[in-house]
């Protein structure tokens, strides 16, 4: 599994959705209590509309303080310092287990749009999601998008003053 990942995490692109469907399939479901911490995001290259949306936003990753306190879009400002881009994420998000292709994984449920992002394990410290909900919203050309999560660790990954995250933006 570990080579397959690597190889379509380095692909240049552009990477098939069916074979990102495919290796869905064989990763472990993970429970939402599990994931929470730091984590640095990149998007498989499919061509997929929110690419470059994210691109755009300077998307760092996603953290998860408690079930109940998720942030979807950490961000990089133009100083380097991190933030929670509520304006573009319509607010912050929750953590749950959710059904999805038949499996109960973690998931991810926007709070203020129809979007949900699952997540399945690749290894202790990787996770790979897939952004699910509202066909005109998530979907393009009838492809999900793609994504992967790293755990981050070391001085600034966790919550709290020292995590170099500011409040959120308000819009």
């Amino acid at each position: 599994m570990g080579e397959w990942w690597n190889a379509l995490r380095a692909a240049p692109g552009p990477v098939d959705t069916g074979e990102l469907d495919a290796l869905w399939a064989e990763l472990e479901t993970v429970d939402a209590e599990s994931i929470l911490g730091s984590w640095r995001g990149f998007a498989f290259l499919t061509g997929h509309p929110i690419e470059k949306v994210l691109a755009a936003s300077r998307w760092h990753g996603k953290r998860f303080d408690a079930l109940d306190d998720a942030k979807p879009l950490i961000c990089r400002a133009e100083d380097g310092s991190l933030y929670s881009d509520t304006k573009a994420g319509r607010g912050e998000a929750t953590l749950w287990n959710v059904e999805f292709r038949g499996e109960v994984t973690a998931t991810m449920v926007y709070d203020g749009m129809a979007v949900l992002d699952h997540f399945k394990r690749v290894d202790d410290d990787t996770l790979m999601g897939v952004m699910n909900g509202r066909p005109a919203v998530v979907l393009a050309g009838g492809r999900h998008f793609y994504f992967g999560l790293e755990r981050e660790s070391g001085p600034g990954s966790e919550s709290g003053p020292e995590s170099g995250v500011s409040g959120p933006v308000q819009g």
